[in-house]
């Protein structure tokens, strides 16, 4: 029951994130559930990624995307810069951000458009916490999902959705 329970709050979460507010109205979200073979594919590659690259906590995340049912994708791809030049990106104006591509991320970005993401990830989350669905962001999985091809966004976090009496993702 609760992997089909856990399937449909992933689906209410994403519906959440995709109509969160975004400047100017304007979206450059995306959604991706994953579940079932390619969650543990996810697990292995994260473990093969930090140890490869030397990076911590990779195999302590991939252990909960391990115990998890499902997870849910946000990120953004090709968001424009939405031209205040503010100066909040780093940059003296919007015309001088120019796209690279990172280690795990490809950068840097309007911080509005940041913002919108962190706006549609609360509000994914919001719908978890309301739905009594054990979750955490992470950033790990998002950077391994990026590296793995299952997207082709600019920037990703995932959040692993479990059910169980005491949440997997804390206290870890």
């Amino acid at each position: 029951m609760s992997e089909k329970a856990l399937e449909i709050a992933a689906q209410l979460m994403a519906l959440s994130a995709a109509t969160a507010p975004k400047s100017r109205g304007e979206s450059f979200v995306f959604t991706k559930i994953i579940e079932g073979p390619k969650l543990r594919e996810i697990a292995d590659s994260m473990e093969k990624f930090g140890e490869e690259r030397k990076k911590a906590n990779f195999d302590r995340d991939a252990k909960s995307v391990r115990n998890s049912e499902v997870i849910l994708l946000i990120g953004i791809r090709d968001a424009t810069p939405i031209s205040l030049n503010c100066g909040a990106c780093g940059f003296e104006n919007c015309t001088l951000l120019e796209k690279r591509t990172g280690p795990e991320f490809a950068g840097p970005h309007c911080a509005f458009r940041l913002l919108d993401m962190g706006i549609a990830l609360g509000s994914a989350v919001k719908t978890a916490s309301i739905l009594n669905v054990d979750n955490r962001i992470m950033y790990r999985i998002g950077a391994v999902a990026r590296n793995m091809g299952i997207v082709d966004w600019d920037f990703v976090m995932g959040i692993p959705l479990s059910a169980t009496g005491k949440n997997i993702h804390f206290d870890r």
